[in-house]
This record gives C-alpha cells, structure tokens and sequence, in this order.
C-alpha cells in the first residue's frame, strides 16, 4: 500500500494538510536571519582555538559540559565544512571571518592530522594536536575529503583540492576491496586492516562494511566528483552509489540495515538488526545529489519509496519529527528525536518539494519546523537540542561536542532557505 493511499485510509488529516508558498516563505526568512545572526556567531565565538589550532567544542544548555580533552577528525573536518560552506553561501559578519575560520581549521588538519609518511589522517589528537589514536578510519577520512573539498570551493586556494585528491587515492590504494565491491574501515596507521572490534573504534564494527561510512564516502565522492571531474573518482562514485542502493538502502525501505559483511551478505548479529530513519533519508536526497553530479537520470521512485516509508513507519505526524530507529516494516521503537536526523529529515523534504508538489511532503516539513521551532531549536542562539522526546521534552541538552558540529543543522537550514526563500510582501 503506497503511503497516500494508506494516508487517505488511516490518517485523512494528512491528506489534506499543506503548507502554501508564503508560509514556507516566511520560515525560510525567519531561518536565515537565525543562521546569519545566531547560529554562526555562536560557532564562531564557542568553537573555534585560535591559541592552538583547529576547534574545541564542548557545550551544554543545561549544565557544566565536560571539558574537551581531544580533537578528534570527524569534529576538525566538519567545522572546516560549517565554516567554509557559510562563507561560500553569503553569510557574512563584519566581526566574524567565517573563511578564517574555516582557514585555520584547515590548516589544523594539513599540520596536526595529516600522516606524511603513510598517508591518511589521525582519528584523534590531544588538544595541541599531538596524535593519540593515529588509526585511520573509513568514516573519518570521508569528511577530510568534505570539508577539503568546500574549503577550496570557498578559498580557491588549489592546494585544498591536491589534498583531497591525494586523500582519495590514498583510500582507493588501501581500502578498496578489488574482490567483493566497497571499501574495507579500519586501518592501523600504516594502513594494516583491522578485523576485530577493540575499544579504540569508536564508530561501526571493524571487519564488517557498514552503511554508514559508504554514505558519507558516497557523499564525499560526489562532491570531489563535481570539483574535479577525475575520471577514476567518477567511477568511485558510481560504485558507491550502486552498492549503496543495492545493499545498504534499498527501494524497499524496510530492509535497510546497518551492516553487511565483506561479501555483501547478510549480518546475523542482532546488534546489527533494524535501520535508521535518519540515515535512510540522508541516503535519498544524497543519492539524488550523486546522480546529478554523474548526469544521471534521477531515481526519484527510489528517493519517494524510502520517504514514504519514513512517514508511514517514523514519523510523527501529529506533533511532527522524525523518530529514530525501526526495524523492517514495523513501527518505530525508537521515538526520541535527534538533532541530526531532524536535519536530514527538513533536507529530503526540501528536496523532494523542489522536484514536485506533493502534499504529504508539505504536512510533513510544516510539521517538522513547528516541532522544531517550539520544541528542539534554542530561540537564545539557534542551536539544536541533541536530543529530545517524541513530545519534545529534552532528553540530552548538549550543544556543541565532537559529534555535534555545525553541519547537518546548518546544511539542512541552507537547503530550506534557497529553496523557499521569497522577498516579503
């Protein structure tokens, strides 16, 4: 049963519900004054080291946060990409170089996390920079190339783009698996493959290929793929989009899953047992992004299909969010209600609403930025709760730590508002 004909079934209220041009119009004003007044200030004024290099972030909005001991890859590339992507979209302050900012984190990460003699960059450094786990994780190194990637869009300094393309065949020489598809994750700092789980790896399962770090290499070849038309990146690309689609998330939404082994076959282990709302509808929008850039047709089926299992599996359509994780066709067992996947939610909408009018979409992104806007985003200075319940109360009230940066919010508030944006009336 397709989504809209369950919806005309089960929830005639959603049918019917839309949200006209002018209301989007107003909210995408209201957000970029938030984002150019609030959100990047806050950034800029919270995070960034000028003492010693690169970012340090830890905040909460409810109590003392811990105070930051380390600086790890995936925090440094982000903010390089926060900042670089601000700058490159008009944001602008007369007391705040956002360029500058993203300038000095990039350095950072060319004089403290690049590995000159094997190649790749650190996980995790001390606050001065000096490497405490110098592995070299997959997901780790996919935002290197991000964030390198923007920051020479933003600069035009060419020398951002060389090490990005140095990066990426650094990967392709060490971790493409030539038998099976993919790329392998986790690597010693000499690029030895590491198959068994220890309490270093912070992020996915070592020996196993997981969704989560082929997206975000997906997501990274594209960009790279755009900037510099490298023959041996577009294939790259095209390989992770297809493994993507095929193993990782589907067409049918509901067998979407965390991990697959070496082989691409199925994970038994009930640790790796259900799926992300989140991460399915990153993939969507982040599929269609890698299509445009190979010239491609777009698989929008594809794209509705993982949308419509969202809304009629994670969504909350009363109070608006999109919950957390599920398993199969089932409804959601997680309810909370994280920052992020907020984010990637408003992206896909915003995307899917560009394609095409399409009502469920609109109920869906109207109430999604009413649920955020009374329960998840701090009207003092714009940042995103981490977490909050499915009735928005906070359940962690972080706002600013090594895995929340200024990326999926700002990315996701940049979309809306060149998609909705209208001179007021």
């Amino acid at each position: 049963m397709t989504l809209v004909l369950s919806c005309l079934l089960v929830l005639p209220w959603l049918a019917s519900a839309s949200l006209g041009a002018a209301d989007f119009s107003s909210a995408a004003r209201a957000y970029r004054r938030q984002l150019g007044e609030k959100v990047m200030p806050y950034w800029y004024d919270t995070a960034v080291d000028w003492r010693r290099g690169g970012y340090v972030l830890s905040d909460d909005a409810a109590k003392p946060a811990s105070p930051a001991r380390e600086k790890q890859i995936v925090t440094q590339a982000r903010m390089v990409w926060g900042f670089a992507h601000a700058h490159r979209k008009g944001y602008r302050s007369d007391t705040r170089d956002y360029l500058k900012a993203a300038g000095h984190g990039y350095r950072f990460l060319i004089e403290r996390f690049l590995d000159r003699e094997h190649g790749g960059y650190y996980w995790k450094t001390d606050l001065d920079g000096k490497p405490v786990n110098d592995r070299k994780y997959l997901y780790g190194e996919s935002f290197v190339v991000y964030a390198l990637v923007e920051y020479a869009r933003a600069s035009g300094d060419p020398g951002a783009l060389r090490h990005a393309l140095d990066l990426f065949r650094t990967i392709q020489r060490h971790c493409h698996d030539a038998t099976h598809g993919g790329w392998g994750e986790h690597y010693e700092r000499d690029w030895r493959f590491i198959a068994r789980q220890d309490d270093r790896i912070e992020v996915e399962v070592a020996g196993l290929k997981s969704a989560n770090a082929h997206l975000h290499w997906m997501e990274a070849l594209a960009e790279l793929c755009e900037a510099t038309r490298d023959d041996d990146v577009r294939r790259a690309l095209a390989e992770a989009l297809r493994l993507n689609a095929t193993h990782f998330y589907p067409p049918e939404a509901g067998k979407a899953c965390f991990h697959r082994n070496p082989d691409w076959s199925f994970v038994a282990d009930p640790r790796s047992a259900g799926l992300s709302y989140g991460h399915n509808v990153e993939f969507a929008w982040l599929m269609i992004r890698a299509e445009e850039v190979l010239e491609r047709e777009r698989s929008w089926p594809h794209f509705d299909a993982i949308l419509e299992h969202a809304l009629e599996h994670g969504y909350d359509h009363v109070r608006g969010g999109l919950y957390n994780r599920g398993v199969g066709d089932q409804p959601a067992h997680d309810t909370d209600k994280v920052w992020w996947s907020q984010s990637e939610m408003m992206a896909a909408l915003t995307d899917g609403l560009r394609h095409a009018s399409n009502p469920d979409y609109a109920a869906a992104l109207e109430r999604l930025v009413g649920f955020l806007d009374t329960h998840q985003i701090r009207p003092e200075d714009g940042i995103w709760l981490e977490t909050v319940s499915a009735e928005g109360k906070p359940k962690s009230t972080a706002k600013a730590h090594n895995w929340k940066a200024n990326y999926h919010d700002v990315r996701a508030l940049v979309k809306f508002i060149e998609a909705f944006e209208r001179p007021a009336p």
